[in-house]
C-alpha cells in the first residue's frame, strides 16, 4: 500500500468483540483511532457495532482500508494477508439475504460501491485478513493474533 498523505481515507474494522479473535478488526481499528483521532483525513469505524449505518458515512473518501479476521485459511493463526484493489472486484458480491448485524467486508464494499455510484474508490481499497481459528464466547484475543494486530496497526500507521 503507497502511502497517501491528505487522501481522505477511511478505515473499517469487522468481527464480534464477544467471539475472541473474531474481534481482530474491532481491536485494530480501535487501537487505530486513539493513534488517529488528530487526523482530520482519516475516518475509523467500527463496523463490529454499526455496519450498515456506517456505509453512508463513506460518502467523500477517496480510500478505503478494510480489517477483518479470516476463519479457515489453512494458514497458522496471526497470518496476514493482503487484498488489493485489483483483487477486490472478484469478492464483492450482492447478497439480497444480507443480514444487516452480520455484515462482512465483501457485503459492505457491495453496498458501498450502490450507495457511494461514481465516487467509490475502485482502485484505492485494501483489505488485510488475519488468519483466525478461535471464535469461542470470549473477549480476550488470543496472544498471537493480538500481536499480528498489533503488527497490522503498526504497518498501517506507516503507510498513512
Amino acid at each position: 500500500m503507497e502511502t497517501m498523505v491528505g487522501i481522505k481515507t477511511a478505515i473499517l474494522g469487522f468481527g464480534n468483540p464477544v467471539r475472541s479473535d473474531d474481534a481482530i478488526g474491532v481491536y485494530v481499528v480501535n487501537e487505530l483511532q486513539k493513534k488517529l483521532s488528530h487526523r482530520e483525513d482519516i475516518s475509523v469505524f467500527d463496523m463490529g457495532t454499526s455496519a450498515f449505518e456506517t456505509l453512508f458515512k463513506l460518502k467523500g473518501h477517496q480510500r478505503i482500508i478494510i480489517v477483518d479476521g479470516v476463519i479457515n485459511s489453512g494458514e497458522p493463526d496471526g497470518t496476514l494477508f493482503h487484498l488489493p484493489a485489483s483483487e477486490i472486484h472478484a469478492q464483492i458480491q450482492n447478497d439480497p439475504m444480507l443480514f444487516l448485524h452480520g455484515m462482512k467486508w465483501d457485503q459492505a464494499l457491495s453496498y458501498a460501491k450502490k450507495m457511494m455510484r461514481d465516487e467509490f474508490p475502485e482502485d484505492a481499497i485494501d483489505v488485510y485478513l488475519i488468519a483466525i481459528s478461535e471464535i469461542k464466547l470470549e473477549i480476550q484475543l488470543s496472544e498471537t493474533v493480538k500481536s499480528a494486530g498489533d503488527r497490522l496497526i503498526e504497518k498501517i500507521l506507516k503507510d498513512l
